[in-house]
């Protein structure tokens, strides 16, 4: 009989090359052997879908939607067949199946298309055929038009999602996230070597640590498993070791208040100077950012004198030039003083559960920060989180200080429950 269901997903590091992915199929075999019932979701090999943007980007500066997701949704048809060649050379019946052929309908957005559906017949049926199915994340088909059907691209970190949504329309027990490090830490290992590794993270706290800048796992991805009471499993594709789960946390009031820390360089700060006091500037200011798509993350208006504010707010460090372009007339319609901008910014964060119950959380992080030199220039909030914006080149100052400062170093200690890393790891959903 074979075991509980479980979802894969190895990331483009797993996959990056003709070794890696024998690697990965000998894993998938060994699972299969020991009677595991998978299915398994691939990204792009390494940096394919970068490449394929620069091809692109050589081509024209401003390639037509439709044709950018056509060529970058071939990265992930590459890794997932090389994959099924690399199964069945070691005697392992599988199909690759493309997005589309494995029944993902979404929303018809190039680029950062949502998916609407999974028709898992496809899939169901390969798998009554004993074979292990492939499918190239990433990827899916717009349904707009029954007659036109289009391949559509989800975003960055689109494969996780796809690995998750499988995941939940095939009522899966668990899914799995491979990738280049062990699993979720209380900071970048790279910035902070006494980082510690967390065997369990809530959904709402690793949502947050993704949205600001963590990039372990993609947020919706994070969300869809909320939402599906999806349990995720972080593990390294390298490593036979213990990774991270993600899942609903009994213990959550029971742990340190501050679970982690996520830094992000791509920012930019654009400051708009001595802006009429008046209501629908504002809106004036920022609808036509929404409508090019520009997604702006923190706001922050000082208050008026003399009849006039000062406007600041943040968005992508990638997205300035643009948002430049599409502001100076506005800037010039209304009257403001000037637009100035920052293209060297970064943002920390702290987050938590806790940290909504519990004061002096702001305090101690501001204080942090000003011992070790690092001027915060905007402060946004959640209910489990704090952001400060600072300078880019004092990031990897203001991360350390924070993580000393939260001893975030230090194991959590439970009460009740002193096998959080075994028995409280070994069943999914437990």
């Amino acid at each position: 009989m074979p075991g509980p269901l479980v979802v894969m997903k190895f990331g483009g590091s797993s996959v990056a090359n003709a070794d890696r992915i024998r690697r990965v199929a000998a894993r998938i075999a060994r699972a299969r052997s020991n009677g595991g019932d998978l299915v398994v979701v691939v990204s792009a090999m390494g940096d394919t879908t970068d490449e394929l943007i620069a091809l692109a980007g050589a081509i024209t500066d401003e390639p037509d939607p439709r044709e950018l997701d056509m060529l970058l949704a071939t990265g992930e048809q590459q890794s997932s067949t090389l994959m099924s060649m690399a199964l069945h050379a070691l005697g392992v019946p599988a199909i690759a199946l493309s997005g589309p052929q494995a029944g993902i309908t979404t929303d018809g957005n190039y680029g950062e298309a949502r998916i609407a559906g999974i028709d898992t017949a496809r899939i169901q049926a390969e798998r009554e055929k004993g074979r292990a199915v492939i499918v190239a994340g990433f990827q899916g088909q717009s349904l707009r038009d029954p007659h036109l059907a289009e391949v559509t691209t989800l975003g960055r970190g689109g494969s996780d999602v796809t690995a998750v949504a499988i995941a939940a329309a095939l009522e899966a027990d668990r899914c799995q996230i491979f990738t280049d490090v062990r699993g979720i830490y209380t900071a970048d290992p790279r910035l902070v070597p006494d980082a510690r590794q967390l065997p369990v993270i809530s959904y709402e706290e690793m949502m947050e640590l993704a949205h600001q800048g963590a990039q372990v796992v993609q947020g919706r991805a994070v969300e869809l498993g909320w939402v599906n009471n999806v349990v995720l499993e972080v593990l390294s594709a390298f490593e036979d070791v213990p990774g991270t789960l993600i899942k609903e946390d009994p213990f959550v009031e029971q742990r340190n208040k501050v679970r982690g820390l996520a830094h992000d360089r791509n920012v930019a700060k654009i400051t708009l100077v001595e802006v009429p006091d008046r209501p629908g500037v504002a809106h004036s200011v920022f609808e036509p950012l929404a409508d090019a798509g520009i997604n702006v993350d923190t706001i922050v208006q000082n208050v008026g004198h003399h009849g006039t504010t000062d406007l600041s707010f943040t968005i992508g460090r990638a997205d300035l030039a643009r948002a430049r372009r599409i502001l100076e007339p506005v800037v010039r319609e209304l009257g403001f003083r000037e637009m100035t901008t920052d293209s060297a910014m970064a943002k920390v964060s702290i987050v938590g559960a806790g940290i909504q119950n519990a004061p002096g959380y702001a305090s101690r992080m501001f204080a942090a920060l000003a011992a070790a030199g690092v001027n915060i220039e905007i402060i946004s909030t959640s209910e489990i989180r704090i952001t400060c914006m600072i300078a880019e080149d004092q990031l990897e100052t203001a991360v350390r200080a924070l993580h000393k400062a939260f001893a975030l170093e230090e194991p959590e200690p439970l009460l009740g429950d002193t096998a959080e890393g075994s028995s409280g790891a070994a069943k999914p959903g437990a």
